[in-house]
């Protein structure tokens, strides 16, 4: 992977994760992420629409938007409820102001994690 593209995902707040409703329209939002060695991690609360979609449909599509170098992967989500690996908890504290991923609305709101190995890099820092 090209360091300017690894350097933007270890920088970078705000990842745009579109998973797909019921109906196969897609949702789009803006979530806050990890990422690490291929694997995005993205928290949010266990209750969210991208939650109930994912259980639905894991495949996931997930952008940081840049008209002259986006990056823009595919991949499958694994959803986690429980079991949040240290280092990813950790991540989200150090980046997000001490943010604790595991409740993620800080009034004890269930949190979840979707883990997404990327499958396939769709645009790697060039527009094409």
């Amino acid at each position: 992977m090209d360091e300017t593209i690894a350097a933007r995902l270890r920088t970078e707040r705000t990842l745009w994760c579109c998973t797909l409703r019921p109906d196969g329209s897609p949702h789009l939002t803006p979530v806050w992420f990890v990422h690490d060695a291929g694997t995005f991690w993205i928290g949010t609360a266990a209750h969210s629409v991208k939650v109930r979609n994912v259980r639905a449909d894991p495949r996931v599509s997930l952008a940081l938007p840049d008209g002259e170098a986006p990056v823009v992967a595919e991949g499958v989500a694994r959803l986690r409820t429980t079991g949040y690996p240290d280092p990813v908890v950790a991540a989200f504290a150090a980046g997000y102001g001490g943010w604790d991923v595991r409740d993620p609305l800080g009034d004890g709101t269930p949190g979840a994690l979707l883990e997404v190995e990327v499958r396939r890099w769709l645009m790697a820092g060039a527009a094409r």
